[in-house]
């Protein structure tokens, strides 16, 4: 969806690690990046390397924990809006742009950005691709907004350089006006070797849709998210293939008191309302331990027990984050190049 606010969920595992500490204990330690553009897009591999993506056809690689970036765009790809990125190494990435027709594209690149190669070109025009997400190294999937009814899905085996579009009978009718929110790169997202789940909203009601069998077979359930034209669910987030987040909240109101949280406990099944939820629009998640941390416009909320309770550690903007697993730091991006990781204030 051609949304141009973005949020994020992230979760640190200092905040598992010291159950003492709260959230004014947490900071976001900003890396400057050296450009203006709105990175929307974000994989951190570890501590050091990180990847971001954004506007203007943006690409930029750290390799120091972000002491440093360096510009490794594709080229001639300046007017394109680089939404999401998924980085495997400090070699290997594969990212894409969003937009009608042409405009969603795919490249990879497995030498650092030194080059890369075009493996996906949307040539339909009623396509629009928000989102993209790894089960490993090789599987992945693609999202766009539904098609003639349907949602679309591309599937690569091959780490990207290939792709395939799932039938559009294995998926369930859209709902009218029913889509995906290209806000933060997590609109979908996948949890063990099977699992993925696809966020929607813009109909009459938010649901999550949900794949058991690596993206070929998907059902949809209603989650208990507001969902209008500029609402419903931006982002899920699964710790594994059964505890899962979901979050979203009106990009019109980014300040509005709206259902915007939903858990759930049995791999997407069911969705059921949190006790207490994040104040304001919230677009991403990412999991660290039992941690989760929500990061918008607005602000960044903390959760320590698996989404059920939350507190506000930080007012500044973030559109995405990202924790790295087996890693201390969660990385956070969004408007006018801001980058940063999250530590003990």
């Amino acid at each position: 969806m051609k949304s141009l606010l973005l949020v994020a969920v992230v979760a640190a595992s200092l905040l598992v690690a010291s159950p003492a500490v709260g959230a004014h204990d947490l900071t976001w330690q900003l890396r400057p990046t050296n450009t203006d553009a709105r990175l929307r897009g974000l994989s951190a591999v570890n501590s050091r390397v990180a990847w971001v993506s954004g506007s203007k056809g943006t690409v930029l690689r750290t390799t120091d924990g972000g002491r440093s970036w360096v510009s490794v765009s594709p080229p001639d790809t300046a007017d394109l809006d680089f939404r999401d990125i998924e980085a495997f190494d400090a070699r290997t990435a594969v990212v894409l742009s969003i937009g009608p027709g042409g405009s969603s594209r795919v490249y990879r690149t497995a030498d650092g950005g030194h080059t890369w190669g075009e493996t996906f070109r949307n040539a339909d025009p009623d396509a629009f691709y928000d989102c993209v997400a790894f089960f490993d190294r090789f599987r992945g999937l693609a999202v766009s907004d539904p098609v003639h009814g349907r949602f679309r899905v591309l599937s690569t085996r091959d780490g990207g350089r290939s792709w395939r579009q799932v039938p559009e009978e294995n998926f369930p009718p859209a709902l009218a006006g029913e889509f995906s929110f290209a806000a933060s790169g997590q609109c979908v997202t996948t949890a063990g070797a099977r699992d993925a789940w696809l966020a929607t909203g813009g109909g009459p009601r938010a649901r999550v849709l949900h794949s058991g069998d690596g993206g070929r077979h998907w059902s949809a359930v209603d989650a208990p998210l507001l969902s209008t034209a500029s609402a419903g669910v931006f982002a899920v987030a699964f710790r594994d293939p059964r505890r899962g987040v979901a979050i979203g909240g009106d990009f019109a109101n980014p300040s509005g008191a709206v259902a915007n949280l939903a858990v759930s406990r049995d791999g997407g099944r069911s969705w059921s309302a949190a006790p207490a939820s994040p104040a304001g629009y919230r677009s991403g998640a990412a999991w660290h331990g039992s941690s989760v941390v929500a990061v918008g416009p607005t602000g960044s909320d903390v959760s320590r027990d698996g989404g059920r309770t939350w507190r506000r550690f930080d007012g500044g903007s973030f559109d995405t984050a990202d924790c790295p697993d087996h890693a201390d730091t969660c990385w956070a991006a969004g408007e006018q190049g801001r980058v940063a990781v999250l530590t003990r204030a």
